[in-house]
């Protein structure tokens, strides 16, 4: 009786010990696949943040500039709001005050310099402070608003990379 209680006492633990195992190998197969998937994910979204910013078109401070110099018919429609416009914009900016284009009332300051963007077929280069959310925001509001998507430009990396002074207001 002895015997067979060792016995079954043995089988019992080789059993448990073996399944433990397997369940340890599972959960970490689970957990690689896990990670796995939200790599997946974060790649997909990632990808898909690269492909709505490849939708927008860009002008560089220095092509920027050079259209300024040249005295290129360019429109420059500045969103920054009204504090960070006072302190520096770049010279011949048209001013709205819209940033971040979030609300009603911030799409309405655009709304006021519609006819103005109308008046001609000139490229618009959207000034933001950092050339992102607002500035793409606006791009997309002005589509909506019926302005031809082929004049709608943003200023790469905003105004607070705006690196020539000579061509600010201060």
């Amino acid at each position: 009786m002895k015997k067979t209680a060792s016995l079954m006492l043995a089988l019992l633990v080789a059993t448990s010990v073996t399944l433990a195992g397997c369940g340890a190998n599972n959960t970490k197969n689970e957990s690689k696949n896990n990670t796995a998937t939200n790599q997946s994910s974060e790649q997909k979204e990632d990808k898909k943040e690269d492909e709505n910013k490849s939708e927008f078109k860009y002008y560089t401070a220095e092509e920027l500039k050079k259209a300024i110099e040249n005295k290129d018919k360019v429109v420059m429609l500045d969103i920054q709001v009204e504090e960070e416009f006072n302190e520096h914009h770049i010279k011949g900016v048209i001013p709205t005050h819209a940033y971040p284009v979030k609300t009603d009332e911030d799409k309405a300051k655009l709304d006021k310099v519609l006819d103005k963007l109308n008046e001609s077929k000139d490229p618009i280069v959207i000034v933001c402070p950092g050339g992102a959310g607002g500035a793409e925001r606006t791009y997309g509001y002005l589509k909506e608003k019926g302005i031809d998507e082929g004049r709608l430009f943003i200023l790469k990396d905003g105004q607070k990379n705006w690196p020539y002074d000579e061509l600010l207001e201060k």
